[in-house]
C-alpha cells in the first residue's frame, strides 16, 4: 500500500445532521475535535438520529470557536449555539445501550429543530468526554472513551472499495440508484490508494504521525440509504451490501477506529498499515455495535 493517503476529514457537529469537511484535524483520545459532541434527543431523552428522521441530513452546522455551533435550519434564519454555561440544567440521555450525562443546549435553538422535525427534541452538549461514555469493551482497552459518535471514535472508509461496491451495485436490481458518493457513510476519514476491501484487515494504522487500532468492521444500517444533500431514501447500498458484504448478522462498509496517540491529520497525509489481522480473524471483528 505505498501509495496510500488520506482523501479527505469529516465531521459531524451534531449527531445525525449534515457533514462537515475539513482541511485538517485534532485527533483527540475520543475522535475528531469537534465531532459528534453536540446531540438532539426527544421526549423521553433518548438519541435521535436519521434512522427515526432522515430530514436531519438537511440541518447545517457550523462549529464555532470554543465549542459553540452556528446551526442552519431549513426556512430560518442561521443562530449562534453557544457552549452551556456553568450551572446549566443537566439530563441523563441515552444513546443506544448507554446511558450518559449531558448538559441542555440553548433552548430557542431546540425550538428551531423541533419545529422542523415537527417533533418535540433538545439539543444536548457532552461536556467531558474523556470520563462520560466509555467505548464497547469487547473492542476496547480500559477507559477508551467516545463522544455521541455511534459507538466508536472514528469511522474510516476507502475509495477503492466504494469503487468496488458500486461496481457490484451497478450490476444489481436498484443499479439506477448509484453510483453513490462516499457522504453515504457518514466517515470521519477517507483513505484512497488501497485496493478494495483492504481495510477488512487492518488491525493498527498510521495517518501522518496519528496511529490508530482498529477496532471492529462497522455495521450499516439504513442511514446510508439516505440522500445526505434531499433526504431521500432508497434501497441501497444494503440491498448491495446484504448480497456481498455480510458478516454474521452485519452488513458492512468502513471501519472503526480508536486513537492510540493524538495529534493532528490533513488531507494528503500518508496511510501506513502497522499490523494486519489473520484472514480467519477478520469476520470475528464484525461484531454487534
Amino acid at each position: 500500500m505505498p501509495n496510500a493517503e488520506l482523501t479527505s476529514l469529516h465531521v459531524y457537529p451534531v449527531k445525525g445532521t449534515r457533514g462537515l469537511t475539513l482541511p485538517e484535524a485534532t485527533v483527540e483520545p475520543w475522535g475528531l475535535a469537534g465531532d459528534r459532541r453536540w446531540m438532539l434527543v426527544d421526549a423521553e431523552d433518548r438519541c435521535v438520529t436519521q434512522r427515526g428522521f432522515p430530514t436531519l441530513a438537511l440541518i447545517s452546522v457550523t462549529p464555532l470557536p470554543g465549542g459553540g455551533l452556528m446551526l442552519a435550519v431549513p426556512g430560518q434564519d442561521p443562530c449562534e449555539v453557544p457552549v452551556p454555561g456553568p450551572g446549566a440544567p443537566a439530563a441523563t440521555v441515552e444513546i443506544w445501550k448507554d446511558k450518559v450525562r449531558a448538559v441542555l443546549g440553548d433552548a430557542a435553538a431546540s425550538a428551531r429543530v423541533s419545529s422542523f422535525l415537527g417533533r418535540e427534541v433538545r439539543l444536548v452538549h457532552l461536556a467531558d468526554p474523556a470520563r462520560d461514555r466509555l467505548v464497547d469493551q469487547e473492542f476496547a482497552a480500559p477507559g477508551e472513551t467516545v463522544g455521541f459518535a455511534d459507538g466508536y471514535p472514528l469511522l474510516v472508509t476507502t475509495t477503492g472499495s466504494l469503487d468496488a461496491l458500486n461496481a457490484l451495485i451497478a450490476e444489481g436490481d436498484h443499479a439506477a440508484e448509484g453510483p453513490l458518493p462516499m457522504e453515504r457513510f457518514r466517515p470521519n476519514l477517507v483513505v484512497s490508494g488501497t485496493d478494495a476491501w483492504d481495510e477488512d484487515a487492518w488491525a493498527r494504522i498510521a495517518v501522518g504521525e496519528v496511529i490508530f487500532k482498529v477496532a471492529k468492521m462497522c455495521g450499516r444500517c439504513v442511514v446510508t440509504t439516505t440522500d445526505q444533500r434531499t433526504a431521500a431514501r432508497g434501497k441501497e447500498p444494503l440491498r448491495t451490501l446484504s448480497r456481498h458484504r455480510r458478516f454474521g448478522s452485519q452488513l458492512v462498509f468502513g471501519q472503526n477506529l480508536i486513537p492510540e496517540s493524538t495529534g493532528t491529520v490533513r488531507a494528503g497525509d500518508p496511510v501506513t498499515v502497522l499490523a494486519r489481522r489473520p484472514v480467519a480473524a477478520v469476520s470475528a471483528t464484525a461484531g454487534t455495535r
